[in-house]
């Protein structure tokens, strides 16, 4: 499976673009807000790829950040979402406006992506509401990180999410569990207390 990809853009259309990559060009699909942070054809960029094996076709889907990725799969847990839809919805709305979204139940908000009707917004916000991080959060990378890019969480918080996510829990899930225990603890709470408040809100 493919990861991670590194080379040159080639070209880029509405739906994804062509990486080339020591002469073979990859076709990555990806969301129209990765599309407008690549940089000018023939600059190098990397780009994380999810990879989607099916009986007919291999596709590529390529994320900017490791936040997007996990959003892209997250998303896709919804009935009624796929990949395109998914895409759809990450260009339209940041990570942090969908978990907004999804907090307060601004179904508005979520049909304004393309593919999103009234009803499947509403499955969005239903199916979601448990799973997807606190808005001011992002997900992905080595840690936690706060929509500040300049600052980080406390190393406590990191190696909580790690811990959970090394008892099965999915990533998405165990960010947005320790996120609400450390706005409840404080930023200076240790990791235990921290794993303890995280699993308490992942039991619920």
């Amino acid at each position: 499976m493919i990861g991670k990809l590194k080379g040159l853009v080639d070209t880029i259309d509405d739906d994804g673009l062509i990486l080339d990559v020591g002469g073979v060009g990859y076709l990555v699909a990806a969301s129209a807000r990765t599309l407008r942070a690549l940089p000018p054809l023939g600059q190098a960029t990397m780009l994380l790829i999810e990879t989607h094996v099916r009986e007919d076709a291999i596709k590529l889907y390529g994320f900017a950040t490791p936040g997007e990725r996990d959003w892209f799969r997250l998303l896709q847990n919804v009935q009624g979402v796929g990949a395109k839809v998914a895409l759809g919805i990450l260009g339209a709305l940041s990570g942090d406006a969908l978990a907004t979204a999804i907090q307060h139940q601004d179904k508005v908000m979520l049909s304004r992506a393309p593919g999103v009707g009234p009803k499947l917004a509403a499955r969005l916000v239903t199916e979601l509401k448990d799973k997807a991080p606190v808005a001011g959060f992002v997900i992905g990378g080595d840690a936690l990180a706060s929509a500040e890019p300049s600052s980080k969480l406390p190393k406590a918080a990191e190696d909580a999410v790690l811990a959970l996510t090394g008892l099965g829990y999915a990533r998405p899930q165990a960010a947005a569990a320790v996120a609400k225990g450390l706005a409840a603890l404080g930023p200076e709470a240790a990791t235990a207390a921290l794993i303890r408040a995280g699993l308490k809100e992942l039991a619920q």
